[in-house]
């Protein structure tokens, strides 16, 4: 990304890129929370089970059900998600004394903004996850309500559980997403057209999100698990802090059940990841071509 593009256009840039990968995906994401919430021997049979039975005992609608939070918070996470990596990276390559960004300062700079972002997204987390657990179907009408009842049942602090687990989540994603970005651009032939600089955006950008779920998915079921467990004052919940959760769920439910709602996780964030680079870029094109017309 070069120097002269201001940081408020790299914030638009990444709002739109956010807005249009959850709009476009995000009934997968429902469905890998239900997979990811099903302790033991899960209810659903795999992915297109999952979002069939959804569809039948609940509606369609339930679908989008949760939407509302992560609209609100697309805008600023993935605003802040590549901002920040942009900034990171200037400052580490200042740090670094070097030109250009190797992958294992990609690396680096991705996991400062994973750890950057995780911020803004834990409490528009919390909520789209308790709305998304059928199990609150009857105690939360809407987002709003849904807000409204954590804060008064359960304390204002409490929006910012599983912050922790949040954080290795996005730290582990970004890394592997900018980190292997650079890598695959780098093998791929160049070109000289538009539509051949789209296709490599996607392909890197989706190859990217593949690596980072690989990575990710582990922190992301204790993640939910976390966000779901409601606080009692002098008990300490069953999943609390991310890597004794993790082990948790090894050891009473194998290692298989941390991957859990991976196929719907890495359909949503592979692809994903190169809606999110072909329209981030796509938004600094268009900046670029008025600046020069």
């Amino acid at each position: 990304m070069k120097n002269d593009i201001p940081f408020s256009v790299t914030f638009l840039a990444g709002a739109t890129a956010g807005i249009s990968e959850v709009l476009c995906l995000y009934p997968l994401d429902v469905v890998k929370t239900r997979m990811q919430l099903s302790v033991g021997q899960s209810q659903y049979k795999g992915t297109f089970d999952c979002l069939r039975q959804i569809v039948k005992n609940e509606g369609p609608a339930f679908l989008y059900r949760g939407i509302l939070p992560p609209i609100m918070m697309e805008a600023p996470k993935r605003a802040l998600k590549f901002a920040s990596n942009d900034f990171y990276g200037k400052l580490w390559r200042r740090v670094f004394n070097v030109k250009k960004n190797t992958p294992m300062l990609s690396v680096l700079t991705g996991s400062c903004a994973g750890f950057t972002e995780t911020f803004v997204v834990v409490p528009f987390e919390l909520v789209k996850i308790r709305l998304q657990d059928s199990r609150n179907m009857a105690h939360y009408s809407g987002t709003y309500d849904c807000l409204r009842k954590i804060v008064s049942e359960e304390g204002l602090r409490s929006l910012y559980n599983g912050f922790e687990a949040t954080m290795w989540r996005h730290v582990i994603w970004n890394a592997g997403y900018f980190g292997l970005i650079q890598k695959v651009r780098k093998l791929l032939p160049k070109t000289t057209t538009r539509r051949g600089e789209m296709a490599k955006n996607l392909a890197a950008g989706t190859l990217g999100g593949i690596c980072g779920t690989m990575l990710c998915t582990p922190f992301d079921v204790v993640k939910s698990r976390v966000q779901t467990t409601v606080k009692v004052p002098g008990q300490v919940p069953k999943y609390n802090w991310a890597f004794p959760a993790v082990r948790t769920i090894w050891r009473e439910e194998g290692v298989r059940a941390l991957y859990k709602g991976f196929i719907p996780k890495v359909l949503r964030l592979g692809p994903g990841g190169g809606i999110l680079l072909v329209v981030f870029n796509g938004v600094l094109e268009l900046y670029k071509k008025f600046q020069l017309a």
